[in-house]
């Protein structure tokens, strides 16, 4: 480029004079662009745009509240190795079932339910294996031809996990990583490591852990021969003369810290109980009946929850989406005041170190004086949902607590579904958490099976005794209440400690 010639001036020189800088007095008003397009200048009786609105020029709510996508902006890497770059991938897995008992459809059913649970955790099924066999075998799971069949789909796929439909021991565990040259996990591993992300309270996510080491603990051997080493010798880290022997195997080293973090957390479990313990007894010493809405994971309990309460607590299409208990309390038509609360959903063959773990958890089940036990009437076998949750219940000591049947999403099931699940179950109720339907009559069902005060009374309460109305309204039940010049006349039905209080005023 050829530079300008300059006159050392501070212009340039006189064929450019068009080009010369402002000067200070140089007029540099906006008013000499509309000048340019009107000669005539700007018209005065022209209304003013701002006076047409005084707010400005605003975006619709639509477009304000909206997200645009800019493109261009994805980063898409070839190369992963670098870690600090490295784009978050799913679990590349292939599914595998032991088919003993029932027909090809429960066999069907469970595998669409371990798919459901693997990609909860994270994962991108790949494919489902299913072998019929009258048991599991004893050293693989499945048989040591089918062993084969496996390793050549996990090569065929590029999986990197395979998921096993139940819970393996540790030499089931080493050898099917053995052969398969994969990570192999099983389906208890699978629910505890989706209850792990799921967490969100300390309680919660000292229970998970608890279950996880408990898991672990029995299951050492299999993740690998290393568990084995020795640091006895000159391998104990400096511990020359004196210090050389067997030593203490790196196995029986990781038992030790287990079990030390088992007692830890069990301490930390019984201190954040007491919290719990002390609100459950305020509600005994208040005689406030309790609810509890147990079902199967997924089926909406939580929906069901904030629809009877406006809870406004965590709803999401997921299994296991709820691990924390939330307790709400509601009122009958007739003001008497009662708890629900919302419990963790079950599952098929739920582990037993969860069940031990969330042991102060699912007892708020066992006491509770009515459960509402919500179904999926959706799904593909709401039967088996609830025998499992049924059993699920036996081993907590919920058993023998009152039971209300509530088939939830019927705007989902068919009608044919509908109807037969109330052939089969006269006393339910069929509800849609999610457009409100029958939770109407739900509400006139727990109502009515709520527990009732025992002592019938007649009273002629002085209104300077208005604790004693309040606290009818709240734990008891009025019959019929007529208000005199003396006090307000009573019919009611209340527990025998009101009943003691009210003894001076019968009439």
């Amino acid at each position: 480029m050829t530079a300008l010639p300059h006159s050392g001036g501070s212009r340039f020189e006189p064929d450019l004079d068009d080009l010369r800088p402002l000067d200070a007095d140089d007029d540099v008003s906006d008013e000499r662009d509309d000048d340019l397009l009107d000669p005539d200048g700007p018209d005065p009786d022209a209304p003013d745009p701002d006076a047409l609105d005084p707010d400005g020029d605003q975006l619709d709510l639509e477009a304000r509240h909206s997200l645009r996508r800019v493109a261009g902006l994805s980063t898409e890497l070839s190369d992963v190795t670098e870690v600090e770059y490295r784009q978050l991938r799913l679990e590349r897995v292939v599914l595998v079932s032991v088919w003993t008992t029932g027909s090809e459809v429960d066999a069907d059913n469970a595998m669409a339910e371990l798919k459901l649970l693997a990609e909860t955790a994270g994962s991108h099924v790949l494919e489902g294996l299913v072998q019929r066999r009258p048991r599991p075998d004893a050293a693989t799971y499945i048989g040591r031809g089918k062993v084969d069949e496996l390793r050549e789909v996990v090569v065929a796929t590029g999986a990197d996990t395979v998921i096993c439909d139940g819970e393996l021991t540790a030499a089931q565990l080493r050898n099917l990583e053995d052969r398969v040259k994969v990570k192999v996990i099983d389906r208890t591993a699978l629910i505890l490591d989706i209850f792990a992300s799921h967490a969100k309270s300390a309680e919660g996510k000292a229970q998970v852990e608890l279950a996880q080491l408990q898991y672990l603990k029995q299951r050492l051997r299999g993740w690998g021969g290393n568990l084995s080493r020795q640091a006895g010798g000159r391998a104990a880290a400096g511990g020359g003369i004196g210090g050389r022997g067997p030593g203490e195997t790196k196995l029986e080293t990781d038992r030790r810290r287990i079990n030390t973090r088992i007692a830890q957390l069990r301490a930390r479990l019984r201190d954040l109980d007491s919290t719990r313990t002390t609100k459950r007894a305020e509600r005994v010493r208040n005689q406030v009946p309790s609810v509890a809405i147990v079902g199967y994971t997924n089926a909406g309990k939580s929906s069901l929850l904030n629809r009877l309460t406006s809870a406004g607590v965590l709803v999401e299409d997921a299994l296991f989406a709820t691990l924390d208990p939330t307790t709400r309390r509601t009122e009958t038509a007739d003001s008497r005041v009662y708890t629900l609360t919302d419990t963790v959903g079950f599952v098929r063959h739920l582990p037993h170190d969860l069940v031990e773990a969330f042991a102060s958890t699912l007892e708020e089940t066992a006491r509770a004086d009515l459960l509402v036990h919500v179904v999926d009437a959706a799904d593909p076998d709401p039967e088996g949902q609830i025998t499992a949750v049924r059993k699920v219940l036996a081993d907590i000591g919920a058993a023998s607590v009152p039971e209300l049947m509530v088939f939830n999403k019927a705007d989902l099931a068919s009608g044919e579904t509908l109807t037969v699940l109330r052939t089969h179950h006269p006393d339910s109720v069929v509800v849609s958490a999610r457009t409100g339907q029958g939770t109407d009559e739900l509400r006139r069902q727990v109502e009515q099976r709520l527990p009732r005060p025992e002592v019938e009374v007649r009273a002629l309460v002085p209104y300077a005794r208005g604790d004693l109305i309040d606290r009818i309204h709240t734990s008891g039940e009025f019959i019929t209440s007529e208000h005199t010049a003396e006090g307000t006349r009573l019919v009611a039905r209340v527990h025998a400690d009101l009943a003691a209080d009210l003894e001076r005023y019968a009439v």
